[in-house]
């Protein structure tokens, strides 16, 4: 299903093949090919999708085709009783942020931060999303990616940064900075208090990611977390033509007085190897090490 950006054929297909790798039936929702603008049809639409699919016996899981903009639409119309009277997986990321805090706030349910159905799937990430969705454990511990690790030699947004050590722990909340920013002061914001709180961006200059993290600050929304795990941010380098601070610099700035665990450069984001990330299940970060271990079993 698509609750937010347009979709096209080819991607539709890679969808579908994606997820019968992983040994699933798929059934596309009616309205998957809707077009109002660059939404994927509109909110009368994609409400019907989504609400349809909770509601069909034959669909155990619905998974998001891809990101874009959007699904926020969705939040003060959706239907939380309904949901929450059938509960099943809900996979994404990126603009899906807002449905999966609307989701975990309206209707108490886990979802899954991880790669969309069109995603290009690394053996990390699979192997990853099988291991959290199909495989449950009473825990289970992931490091980062190697290959991230190895990007980190030449491509300075994968370099590790660590800004207090220690672990946290607390039931995970997050996702995309930008999107999670724009739910303050509606119904939908997270509520962070003792949670581990993950971020990750793409394509916003530091400056913005200052405006957007000082925003979670003076709301209460950092300072409330229990630690701040920082996935990879793609393409927010500096402009060419204006002086600028840079990605490392801004970050520094923002978490050097943390009075709780924070680091950058856990293995989520909108990178090639990433983690899937259950919204609402109990987790330990170890700053310095980069890692996430699951303390309770994200499905039955």
């Amino acid at each position: 299903m698509e609750p937010s950006g347009i979709v096209d054929d080819a991607l539709i297909e890679k969808g579908v093949r994606n997820l019968e790798s992983f040994g699933l039936r798929v059934k596309l929702a009616p309205n998957i090919r809707a077009v109002l603008g660059g939404y994927a049809g509109t909110v009368n639409q994609r409400l019907a999708d989504l609400h349809g699919m909770f509601l069909d016996r034959e669909v155990e899981g619905l998974w998001v085709l891809r990101g874009g903009s959007g699904g926020g639409h969705l939040l003060p119309h959706l239907d939380y009783e309904l949901i929450r009277s059938h509960p099943k997986a809900f996979v994404g990321y990126s603009d899906t942020t807002s449905l999966h805090l609307g989701l975990l706030r309206g209707a108490g349910l886990v979802t899954f931060h991880g790669p969309v159905a069109s995603s290009t799937f690394s053996e990390y990430s699979a192997g990853n999303l099988r291991a959290v969705l199909m495989e449950p454990r009473a825990t289970r511990a992931f490091e980062g990616a190697k290959e991230n690790a190895e990007k980190a030699l030449q491509q300075k947004q994968f370099a590790p940064l660590t800004f207090r050590t220690g672990t946290a722990e607390g039931p995970l909340v997050g996702g995309n900075l930008a999107v999670l920013s724009s739910l303050i002061g509606t119904p939908f914001a997270p509520r962070t208090k003792g949670c581990v709180l993950f971020l990750e961006e793409i394509s916003e200059a530091p400056y913005r990611v200052d405006r957007l993290l000082e925003q979670l600050r003076q709301s209460g929304v950092l300072t409330a977390a229990s630690g701040v795990a920082l996935g990879v941010f793609q393409k927010c380098d500096p402009p060419d033509s204006d002086p600028s601070l840079t990605l490392a610099e801004v970050l520094e700035a923002q978490f050097r007085d943390s009075k709780v665990p924070a680091a950058y450069g856990f293995s989520f984001g909108h990178i090639a190897h990433q983690m899937t990330l259950p919204l609402g299940i109990r987790a330990r970060m170890d700053a310095a090490e980069r890692t996430l271990t699951l303390l309770e079993p994200a499905v039955a």
